[in-house]
């Protein structure tokens, strides 16, 4: 699976805001208004963070963790085998997933480069509980732009983000693929452990 460093500086961006700040804007304004703040810390700390990676993963898993909607973004990479799985597994793939991507994204945060994020027009939902129209764009200056289109609902009246499209490739289900093959040899289980080991390893390269 190709990683795209826009994915990543996507996710920071728009998850290093408190609880109370979250429930209180729409999810535009939450990405738009954390984003000088996010990009400065990692202008301020990327030597610190490409010596110490541990570093970086503290601080994905204190600011980033929180906003997202792991169980639903468990779901949609499941895809029909989530109803297959028993509600043990189920926790434990959610577990399992969740640990798989931070240790797989975290490094590829350090390879900001100063691109420029553009914040495209939104259009709140009709029914306010969920969105998939908030949409930016990396300006790679002399490369194409790269869209990107978040999906968000609101969960415990607060905004969380349960999947990120980057020109056009979902974050959570181009995984669905994959592990349906995996289930189909070792079963939801030898799934799980096939994550639980990538996790234990060394976060794996973009």
């Amino acid at each position: 699976m190709k990683i795209y460093l826009q994915l990543l500086l996507a996710l920071f961006i728009s998850l290093g805001v408190s609880d109370s700040f979250a429930a209180n804007v729409e999810p535009d304004e939450l990405i738009k208004q954390t984003s000088e703040k996010v990009l400065s810390a990692l202008d301020l700390n990327k030597e610190k963070y490409e010596t110490k990676p541990e570093e970086l993963f503290k601080l994905v898993n204190d600011i980033i963790l929180p906003h997202l909607d792991f169980r639903a973004m468990s779901k949609l990479a499941l895809g029909k085998n989530w109803r297959k799985a028993n509600d043990e597994q189920q926790l434990r793939f959610t577990d399992a997933f969740k640990s798989m991507l931070i240790r797989t994204y975290s490094k590829s945060l350090t390879e900001y480069a100063g691109q420029e994020i553009k914040f495209l027009p939104y259009r709140p939902p009709a029914e306010g509980k969920r969105t998939t129209k908030v949409k930016t764009v990396i300006d790679q200056g002399t490369g194409p732009d790269i869209p990107i289109i978040y999906s968000l609902r609101i969960k415990d009246d607060i905004w969380k983000v349960y999947d990120i499209k980057i020109d056009g490739i979902s974050l959570v289900t181009n995984y669905r693929n994959s592990f349906a093959s995996d289930i189909r040899k070792v079963g939801i289980d030898g799934l799980i452990e096939k994550l639980r080991a990538k996790s234990a390893g060394k976060a794996e390269k973009a």
